[in-house]
């Protein structure tokens, strides 16, 4: 009896050891992953029009995912490519060096586009402007460069946007590819820092024209105009202009000539998010994502949100059309995705860049505190000039921070924190400023938090201002006057969704405080991958389950 208890404690035993053995022989991964970063879309549009989303779309990510609902970006000021940066990197603009979509360069006196090139050549157009584009500023690793790493360059990487910037900076440093749109030809392209040619899959997608089948009936609002309950009356003066149309009010029967003639009008309506989810799903084909044993990725900037909040702001009836028709083309997204991966073959996250503020108008309108500030380099100067007798001292005013001549000021034997206190003393005494702040003291300054950790976080030494501006709560820049802008540390601005769902993925929600800097080694523990080189924030447990 005992001689068998003791073959059966050693059967068990070696039966345990051995699947332990086996566990750790392969590492369990997802085929692919997906990543869908919402251009402008603040954290409450997944309820603001909850009752009008269908199943499939946007409840099926919050009722079969993960929901984080208390994500904030780290980080002023909060922009485009910052905020796709720091998704992919876990990082911050100190540390990863996109400072903004475009910051200026002290040494030189000019403005640098985040994503310029001009040691690369345009492939599929012949547009320098459009097609001179690579990472190269990007100074930290991405999540899916650490994809590439991890299995030896095999993994397969695709990043695709409206936008370069949105695409380019995602998809890493090596990728297979990163496509974006050209407004001068309606193709998607890219340049020779990836490739020298595009891609069959890409030409044959291209040779279909699909835009112009898109905008060929107009542009009318899914539902009857009277259920758009959740945004204000048509035709608001706060609203800006689409095309040629006078009124921003539907239909927009002359989209179809408005984009033959200027090609960027697609950007703002819902039909770019549909032309990016149909390119998304040509690249699994093309590329073969999620066909072998070794994880793919596929970065998607779905970004006709931003430019229809940018144009109309986010109470508008065609904001929330642009929504609703997004959630309907996210359901056919996750179909493809169920028919072509596997459902439960694939993770996918949605977040977003940034958010946006109420226009200024709409605020106006019902009596909630607003207003516009100006940035005027001339004025500044003037004082500048009268107290230090030195003109031009301010190189550059712009994401807020105001960049002051380091050479002017030596040669003219002036002290620099001098310069910045009287500036400083200035600003502060302006109506719509709430903090002027001296970036490189940020750390001592009284600044409340959270203000001034983001303003840390955001500060790169080598591309950022000098002085930071901070201006009181839904206040927004003159070129602002119609439709809305983002960049401010502000809740209607960092606060963004964040939802998980699929492969390796727990169902539920929390209110724990989160950051996006937390994205990317969430992704990386969940793929037994290295955190990107620059990664500041933490794997988010409740969501992996360890």
């Amino acid at each position: 009896m005992l001689k068998n208890l003791g073959i059966l404690f050693l059967t068990v035993l070696s039966t345990g050891f051995n699947a332990q053995k086996n566990k750790s022989s392969q590492i369990e991964r997802p085929k692919l992953v997906v990543g869908l970063v919402v251009d402008q879309m603040r954290w409450d549009y997944l309820y603001r029009y909850y009752e009008k989303y269908q199943n499939d779309g946007f409840k099926r990510l919050l009722n079969q995912g993960y929901s984080l609902n208390n994500v904030h970006i780290n980080y002023i000021p909060t922009y485009t490519a910052i905020g796709h940066t720091t998704i992919y990197t876990g990082s911050v603009p100190a540390m990863h060096g996109i400072a903004g979509n475009d910051w200026f360069d002290k040494s030189n006196g000019k403005n640098v586009y985040c994503t310029e090139d001009d040691t690369v050549k345009p492939v599929g157009t012949e547009s320098p402007k459009v097609g001179n584009q690579s990472p190269r500023n990007l100074l930290s690793t991405t999540i899916t460069d650490e994809l590439r790493l991890a299995t030896n360059f095999q993994a397969k990487v695709i990043g695709v946007s409206l936008k370069d910037r949105a695409s380019i900076l995602p998809a890493g440093h090596h990728p297979t590819g990163a496509y974006w749109f050209d407004d001068t030809t309606g193709n998607f392209i890219t340049s020779s820092y990836y490739m020298e040619a595009l891609p069959k899959w890409v030409n044959d997608f291209n040779s279909q024209k699909i835009p112009d089948e898109l905008v060929k009936n107009g542009w009318n609002t899914l539902l009857p105009i009277n259920q758009y309950t959740e945004s204000s009356p048509d035709n608001s003066p706060w609203e800006g202009l689409l095309g040629s149309a006078k009124t921003p009010t539907f239909p927009y029967s002359n989209l179809a000539a408005d984009y033959q003639a200027k090609k960027d009008n697609i950007r703002s309506t819902p039909f770019g998010n549909t032309l990016t989810l149909k390119i998304a799903e040509a690249s699994i084909k093309g590329e073969r994502l999620g066909a072998d044993a070794i994880t793919d990725f596929l970065a998607i900037n779905l970004a006709s949100t931003d430019y229809a909040g940018h144009k109309f702001g986010p109470n508008s009836i065609e904001v929330e059309d642009v929504y609703l028709r997004l959630d309907r083309d996210l359901a056919a997204f996750f179909k493809y995705l169920d028919q072509n991966i596997g459902k439960d073959q694939y993770t996918v996250f949605l977040s977003a860049d940034h958010g946006g503020a109420h226009s200024e108008g709409f605020m106006e309108a019902h009596k909630m505190p607003t207003g516009f500030y100006g940035e005027d380099n001339k004025e500044f100067n003037k004082m500048l000039k009268d107290k230090f007798n030195v003109e031009k001292l301010i190189s550059k005013i712009t994401n807020n921070q105001v960049y002051l001549d380091d050479k002017l000021m030596s040669d003219n034997k002036l002290d620099a924190d001098q310069v910045k206190q009287y500036l400083i003393d200035i600003l502060n005494k302006d109506q719509s400023v709430l903090f002027a702040v001296d970036m490189k003291k940020a750390g001592s300054s009284s600044v409340p938090e959270p203000i001034k950790t983001r303003i840390v976080n955001g500060y790169n030494w080598q591309r950022s201002g000098d002085i930071q501006v901070i201006y009181h709560d839904s206040w927004l820049p003159t070129y602002s006057k119609t439709g809305t802008t983002h960049g401010s540390w502000n809740s209607y601005d960092s606060h963004i969704p964040l939802i998980f769902m699929g492969w390796g993925i727990k169902n539920g929600e929390s209110n724990k405080d989160y950051n996006m800097t937390d994205i990317a080694p969430t992704l990386s523990a969940l793929l037994h991958i290295q955190f990107p080189s620059g990664t500041i924030g933490n794997p988010i447990t409740e969501v992996i389950g360890k």
